[in-house]
C-alpha cells in the first residue's frame, strides 16, 4: 500500500534540497545569450537527467551501500550533515560548495554539456539529493516502495522544467531579493529534515540512548 503521506513529506524534502527557483539565477547565467528554443531543450534535458539520476539512486542506492560495507544509520548521519550543511548554505543566501564549486560556476558558460554537467550534476541532483533518495528507500523497502518514489522525484522534475522553461519571466518576476528569500526559506525546511535524518541514524547507530 502507498504511503501517500510519506510520499509527500519526501517530495517536500526534495524540494527544498533541490531548491529549482533559487537555481534560475545559475541556469540563466549558464545560458546567456542562447535562443528561447535553445533554453527550453535544455530546461527539458536538465528534469530528465535529474528524474533518472534520483530515480537511479531510489531503486539501487542501499545496493551501492551494500557494496561499501556503508550501513544505513551511518549513511543517514552523513547524508543529515551534508544536507545541514547545504541548508545553512542557504540561509545565508549562498549557493552551497557542496552542489556546485566555482570552478565549476565559472566553467558553466563555456562547456558544451551544460545541460547534464553542472545544471543537472552536481547543481540540481547533487549529493544532498541523491543522499535523500537512498535514505527514503529505507521507508519500505519492497520492490513498490522503492519504485513509488519515482513519483515524486518526477514531480520535482516537473517544477524544475517549469522554473527554467520561464526562468527569465521568474527572474524578473521575483528579482535577486526574491530568489533569495525563497532560497532561505527552503533552507529552513531543509535544516528540520536533517536534524530528522541525524536523529534517526544516531538512534540506529546507538539503539540504547532510544529507550
Amino acid at each position: 500500500m502507498t504511503d501517500w503521506a510519506y510520499l509527500f513529506k519526501i517530495g517536500i524534502a526534495l524540494f527544498a534540497i533541490v531548491n529549482p527557483i533559487g537555481s534560475v539565477p545559475i541556469f540563466i547565467s549558464a545560458t546567456e545569450g542562447w535562443s528561447t528554443q535553445d533554453r527550453a531543450r535544455t530546461a527539458k534535458t536538465v528534469a530528465i537527467t535529474v528524474f533518472f539520476v534520483l530515480t537511479v539512486a531510489a531503486l539501487i542506492g542501499d545496493q551501492i551501500l551494500q557494496f561499501f560495507s556503508i550501513s544505513i544509520p551511518s549513511f543517514q548521519v552523513g547524508g543529515g550533515i551534508l544536507l545541514m550543511l547545504i541548508a545553512i548554505s542557504m540561509m545565508h543566501g549562498k549557493p552551497s560548495h557542496a552542489r556546485q564549486t566555482p570552478e565549476e560556476a565559472q566553467e558553466a558558460a563555456e562547456r558544451e554539456v551544460v545541460a547534464i554537467v553542472p545544471l543537472s550534476i552536481p547543481l540540481l541532483a547533487g549529493p544532498g539529493a541523491i543522499s535523500s533518495m537512498i535514505i527514503a528507500a529505507q521507508h519500505d523497502s519492497t520492490l513498490w516502495g522503492h519504485v513509488s518514489l519515482a513519483i515524486p522525484i518526477a514531480v520535482i522534475c516537473c517544477m524544475i522544467w517549469i522554473a527554467l522553461r520561464l526562468s527569465v519571466p521568474i527572474a524578473l518576476k521575483l528579482g535577486k531579493t526574491g530568489i533569495n528569500v525563497v532560497t532561505r526559506l527552503m533552507g529552513l525546511i531543509l535544516a528540520a529534515m536533517a536534524v530528522e535524518f541525524i536523529a534517526h541514524g544516531i538512534e540506529g547507530l546507538f539503539p540504547g540512548l532510544a529507550s
